[in-house]
Formats: structure tokens, sequence, C-alpha cells
């Protein structure tokens, strides 16, 4: 089940528990999502937006997106659930096969722990899986600071006040 949010319309860490399920994100990857995605990364390689270098050089069936392009996915994918109130705090993401032109790309989650540190940040860490079909492309540990109480601003935090 998906976290609701307050009634200010903030998601915050009290209404957030283990086994969550974030709500998917499904989303038709086209070659200019992985262009441009290439090169607002400025990721020159050209298995990212050649199609004869990619299937004659590389050996796979046409350009592919680029790991901080995915990785661009995954940030939006937790703040458009957490608000702009969540600060992600550490994220780790293993590639296990590539996401091509004319594939769907499916962001699902769970939430795998809820906590406070000792400054009071809140804390929910976050298992995420893009799927192509029933294919596992990428797979995702996050950690993201959530507010504890409707008026705490994880961004508000500095120096020892936050421990990513």
């Amino acid at each position: 089940m998906s976290a609701p949010t307050t009634a200010t319309g903030r998601l915050t860490l009290s209404v957030v528990a283990v086994g969550d399920e974030l709500p998917p994100l499904s989303y038709d990857v086209t070659s200019t999502t992985i262009v441009v995605g290439a090169l607002a990364t400025r990721d020159w390689r050209p298995q990212h937006h050649d199609f004869h270098f990619a299937t004659e050089r590389n050996g796979v069936k046409d350009i592919f997106l680029n790991s901080p392009n995915q990785l661009a996915w995954f940030e939006r994918y937790l703040t458009d659930w957490s608000g702009p109130a969540g600060r992600i705090g550490r994220l780790s993401f293993r590639m296990i096969d590539s996401i091509f032109p004319g594939d769907t790309m499916v962001f699902t989650a769970v939430v795998t722990t809820v906590d406070t540190d000792e400054t009071g940040c809140g804390w929910a860490g976050v298992d995420i899986a893009v799927m192509v079909g029933e294919k596992t492309c990428t797979t995702c540990k996050a950690r993201i600071a959530l507010p504890t109480t409707p008026d705490d601003n994880p961004w508000a935090r500095r120096g020892e006040r936050w421990i990513p």
C-alpha cells in the first residue's frame, strides 16, 4: 500500500511504514529519451546515440540508456513520491540489462526501513526495481530523508545535522 500524505499534503515519516509500496511509474522510452539523456550528462560514448556503432561494434540491438540517465530517473521517481521536502541521502544501483528505444520501463519500489537518526532526521530506505516486461533491468537501494513533522524540512539540515 502506498503511504498517504498528511493533511498539509506533505509526506511525513509518520505515515510511512516498512512494506509500503510506492506508486509505479511507467515510461515509454524513445531514441530521443536516450540521446537527450546522454547529451545532458555529457556522455559522448557512441553506443548512446549511434545505432550502427551500438549494433555493429557493441553487438546490441540498439542504442541504450546510460547510467547517469538512469540515476536521474531514480531521483525523479523518489522525489515524485516524497514531494519537494524529500532529500536523497544515498543511492546505489546495479544495471542488469539494457533499456532500449521501444521499451516501456516500469519503476516499482517498496519501503524497507523507517528510522530517525541521532540528529532527529527521519529516513526511509527504499528498494527500487526497473522492469521492462518481465525482465528486471536495474535494481536500486536508496535512503531518503523525509520530514518527521509537517513543519520539518530535511533541506534545512546542515553540517552535523545532515549525515546521509
